[in-house]
Formats: structure tokens, sequence, C-alpha cells
């Protein structure tokens, strides 16, 4: 075949069949290479900085898959959405640039230890035990779509520009002028006149005919509805499950037990009462007063008269003494009973340990069961990622959630519920996992049309640091239905009533309301209303004390003296005035005006912090691609 070939090409038109095709690469293949190598592939320059198309669709993208979550499964996003995202990206990678340049003419300089140790404090890698979990790591890394090295760079950055951010508004200070009235609209205490008229004090409406009962069932339909159900089928993937198959050897927990050890040792903690004293003299006589009788009431006066302290410690481990000679004794002391002085670097000390508690150091076999827990949910976890890629894997290559394998560990699930996840029978939904998978796994039924293929969706449990896995298909929607009148005919009847005495309390209010605006004192107009006016404790801002409408307290800050206002509680009608106006005194409440005078402060810094930044920005003159730009955001 190959040498009928080579006898072909000898031919003329098979020659001039080849040269046209030839042609035709060299104008359209080559032609699109030109192009795409002459083309610009910046999106901003930022002073002598240049932004590429690959590092603003790397950003965009995870940026597009946050925003994206709340969006029903298979519903792309609107390009206003996109368009959004993409400015959004471009103005922040532009604003990271202007600082980044500030950063390294500054010099300054964030050591590579310094970000690897924080990486490792950071909560959201911690695993079951609390300490760094790589597997975590790795795992929320690769939800965000981001390398280690990518990570790494970025909370470097962030790093230097929270120094020199902070360098820069820890300058900011907040003049009295404007301290002064947020102390006293923040501080300030109120009381208030309140007349109540409860909803169920109204009077029993006369009986209604049935022709008014109807016309109330047919103005109120949404009142009387079944809600929608969904029938759902679905498959979880959760470590709890995968736990159940997982088999260790007693050599795994031998060894796990021995790197953790320190884990489940426990320090011996002490509470004692100390006395301090600077003269040895002075320390006998405290010690014979507590040793003849006298409580500790009487020595803490006792101590304050020779210009001693008198201080507790509860459950105190040896570290938390402040003096290593104090810690020796107390642990050293019998409990219940008065020590002779102490000498110690800070002073001299006389002691009462009141309760102790060893120290322990429990062998393998006393925590064999927690390491196994640990251990077990260790391999789970890791297992997790595995089989999460497997099940995506078969969902992308269209397998239903039937043709799952048995192998995976998988539970499957199939019911009816409505949104809030009750069945028909008003029963909750028995979802098995967390409540954060329960939630989401609820919410994105109710996302999800009939018909659309099913996907994998990870649902974080912060509450336990795992995640768990799973995907369903809506095979069927009950639409919600008007119920029959018949069947809701008594409850028609107790909310026709309800809004009758809502109606009859609240039309007796406004008449209060009316005589107080047109003279009457607060007083008068409760008697005729036929109400027990009362007085309020004095409150402060946002406090809801028991027994006061959380509706008016919110309120009650918003009145001008001698103005009365009506407010509706699910409860009751109440009318309202303010009874007293205490202004605060910033003399004598320094810890308060210190408070307001640091929330200022960190605000002013953080204005501050958000001026030179823009300033930055500004001057290095940012220039944006728009035309990339665009080819990045559509769909």
């Amino acid at each position: 075949m190959i040498s009928s070939l080579r006898r072909s090409l000898d031919s003329w038109p098979v020659r001039i069949f080849f040269g046209v095709m030839v042609l035709s690469f060299v104008f359209w293949g080559v032609g699109d290479v030109v192009r795409l190598s002459g083309s610009d592939t910046w999106v901003a320059k930022v002073g002598d900085t240049t932004i590429e198309a690959v590092a603003v669709q790397s950003d965009y993208q995870r940026a597009m898959a946050a925003a994206t979550r709340s969006l029903p499964p298979g519903q792309d996003a609107p390009p206003e959405l996109r368009r959004r995202i993409g400015e959004e990206t471009v103005q922040r990678l532009v604003t990271q640039a202007a600082l980044s340049g500030e950063i390294r003419s500054l010099r300054i300089v964030v050591p590579d230890a310094s970000v690897a140790e924080l990486a490792r404090e950071m909560p959201a890698f911690r695993g079951p035990d609390g300490k760094f979990s790589r597997p975590a790591f790795d795992m929320i890394l690769r939800n965000n779509g981001l390398t280690e090295a990518r990570f790494l760079d970025m909370l470097r950055g962030d790093v230097a520009q929270r120094q020199l951010l902070s360098a820069v508004s820890a300058g900011g200070g907040a003049p009295e002028v404007l301290i002064t009235p947020i102390y006293v609209a923040e501080f300030q205490k109120r009381s208030a006149r309140l007349a109540e008229f409860p909803l169920s004090a109204a009077a029993e409406p006369p009986p209604p005919d049935d022709a008014m009962l109807k016309r109330w069932y047919d103005n109120h339909p949404d009142s009387y509805k079944t809600p929608e159900f969904r029938r759902v089928k679905a498959v979880l993937l959760t470590p709890q499950r995968l736990a159940q198959d997982i088999q260790v050897t007693d050599a795994e927990l031998q060894e796990a037990f021995e790197r953790t050890r320190a884990q489940y040792a426990t320090e011996g903690k002490r509470s004692a009462e100390v006395i301090s004293v600077t003269e040895e003299d002075k320390a006998k006589a405290l010690a014979d007063q507590w040793r003849a009788g006298a409580d500790w009431a009487a020595m803490q006066a006792a101590a304050s008269g020779q210009g001693a302290a008198a201080i507790t410690m509860d459950d105190a481990t040896p570290a938390q003494f402040p003096d290593p000679d104090l810690s020796k004794a107390v642990f050293a002391a019998t409990p219940g009973a008065v020590t002779d002085p102490i000498k110690g670097a800070l002073g001299w000390y006389v002691v009462r340990v009141s309760s102790a508690t060893a120290a322990t150091n429990p062998t393998f076999d006393d925590v064999k069961d927690q390491v196994k827990e640990r251990v077990v949910a260790d391999k789970a976890a890791d297992l997790m990622y595995d089989r999460a890629n497997k099940v995506d894997g078969l969902l992308a290559n269209g397998n239903g959630l039937d043709d799952m394998p048995d192998d995976l560990g998988l539970v499957g699930l199939a019911g009816t519920l409505d949104a809030e996840g009750m069945t028909q029978d008003n029963e909750p939904a028995p979802i098995p996992g967390s409540s954060e998978l329960r939630s989401l796994l609820i919410s994105t039924a109710f996302q999800t049309q009939k018909g659309d293929p099913p996907r994998l969706i990870e649902a974080q449990s912060p509450s336990s640091g795992t995640s768990a896995y799973f995907a369903l298909v809506v095979e069927d929607v009950i639409p919600a239905a008007l119920k029959p009148y018949e069947d809701v005919a008594e409850r028609v009847l107790e909310d026709w009533k309800a809004d009758q005495q809502r109606r009859a309390q609240e039309e007796a209010a406004a008449k209060m309301l009316a005589a107080i605006k047109g003279g009457q004192s607060f007083e008068d107009a409760a008697t005729v209303a036929g109400v027990t006016e009362r007085t309020t404790p004095v409150l402060t801002r946002g406090e809801t004390p028991e027994g006061i409408p959380a509706e008016v307290s919110r309120t009650l800050f918003t009145l001008k003296p001698n103005e009365p206002t009506m407010i509706e509680t699910p409860e009751a009608f109440v009318i309202v005035t303010l009874a007293e106006v205490i202004d605060p005194d910033a003399k004598a409440d320094a810890d308060g005006y210190r408070q307001v005078r640091q929330a200022v402060t960190r605000s002013i810094g953080a204005d501050i912090g958000a001026t030179f930044t823009e300033a930055l920005r500004l001057r290095a003159n940012p220039r944006i691609n728009q035309k990339t730009l665009d080819q990045i955001v559509q769909p």
C-alpha cells in the first residue's frame, strides 16, 4: 500500500492536490498561529508589572466557582454576573500588583519559615486531633483550584501587605469631637413608659356565618396549601460509613499511640488560695492567723491591711503560677493545710490548696479505643478523596445513581420531602450524616430540576472538620395544592377569630395613641383604655431584659422626648413613650470610653489603609485590556 502511494506521488494530479493542501495549511493553520502570537495576551499593566490572561483566568475561575455555588445545578451564570466577577478579579489583581510594587521598593520580606508556620496554624487545615492535617490542606487547596506553591505565594503576599498597611494605618487617631457623640449614642441609657394591648385579652368576636368563613378561605389561599414535595433519589459518601469498613491492626494503633502519646497525657492541676507579701515576719503572722481558723474572706481583709495581695488560682497547671518557687510549693503542699511561708523570686507566700487533680499518663490499653477512633477517622478522610474522585468520574461518564458499584461505600437514599426536610407524614426525612450535609442536600433537591443529571457535591462540616459528598436526582415534583375547605374548616375559623381579635386590639391601641397626641396624659389615656401602664427598667442600647418585648427595646432609642408611638409585636400592640434619658459620663466610665476610642481608631486606620491602597493604584496608572478581559469572561 505504501509502495502504491509512493508511485502515485509521481503523477501530476496528485502533486497538484498535495500542493493545494500545503497552501491551505500555510494560509489557514499558520495564519492562526501568526494571529495568536501577534495578539495581546495581557489583561492589565500596573507600573512595570504585567498581569497576563493566565493569571486572571485562574483567579476568575475560583471566584466564579464561589459565586455560582448557590445557583441551581446545571444553570449557567448570567453574563452580568460573569462580567462583574471578571471586573472584580482584575481590580483585585491590579490592587495587589500596586501593593506588591510598593512592598518591593520598601524591601519588605516575609521569610519562608514564617509563611509555612502561619499555614500550619490555620484552623481550616487542622484535623480531628486539632493539629495540622496534610490531607485537609490538600483537599481545601484542590477544592479552590490552588497549588501549594500558589497558595503559599498568596499567603506571603497577604502577610507582607498586612505589614505595610498596618504600618500606614498605625498613625490614625480618633479626635475627641468624633468619639464623644459615638460614645454617648452607644452608652446612653433610656427607660420607657408602655401600655400593652394583648391579643389574648381581646373579647371573643360574634360567631361568623359560613359565607364569611369561606370568603376568608378564598382570600387566604396560601395559608391552606400543602407544600411542594419532591421525590428524590440520592447516594451519599460519608466518612462515618467508610469508617465501618476500615480495619486496623494493633501494631498500627500502637505506632499511632507512640507518635501522639503527649496528646493523651494531662498535667496535674491545683486550685489554691495564695497570699503574697514582701516581708517574712508578716507572712508568718498571716499564716498563724489562717491556721487559727480564719476563713478566706477574713484572710483577704487581713492581707489587705498588711499591704499584701490575696488571690485564688483555679485548676491551674504548674506553668500558670507566676513564680516557679510558688508553683513547686503548691504542688508539694497537702490539700487543706496552710503552708509555712515560702520564699520566692517575687516575695513570700502563704498557701492553702483547696483541690488537687493528679496528672495522668495513660497506657496504650487505657486509650486504645480513642486511638482507634482517630486512626480510623484519618484513614476514612484519606479514602474519601479517592472514592469521591471515582464517583465523580462515573457520573461524568453518564452512569446513573443505580449504576454505582457496591464497593465504593455509598449509602443509598430515596424518599419524598418538602423544602423544610419534612416527609408527607410530617416527620423529619431520615437523612444520615451531619446537619450541614442534611441542609445542603435538601436545598440542592429544591434547586434541581426534574431530569437534571446527577453531579457530585461536597458538603463541608466545619463543626466536625470533615466533608461528605452526595449526588441526587429529582424523580418527581408534587406541586403545592390548596386543601379542600372541608378539611381545614376548623383552622379557618380559628384564623378568622385571631384576625378579628387583632383588629380589635389594634383599634383600641390606636385610639389611646390618638388621645395622647391630642394632649391627654399617658396615665389618663391608659385608664380610659382600660389597660395598665408601666415603666421599664433603664436599658442600654441593644439590651432586652426579660418581660420587655424586643420590638420595644429596638424602638426605644429612636424616640424623641414626649413622642408616643405604637408598636406591633406577635402577642400585642404596645403604646410607648420615653420616660427617662441618662447620658453617660466619660470620666466615670473610662473603660467604655476607651472601647469606643479603640473602635473608632480601628475604623479610621482601615480608612487610611484603603485610601493609601487607592493612591498606590492610581500612581501606578493601571491600564486594562478590555478585549482580552471580555474573552476571559465570555461563556
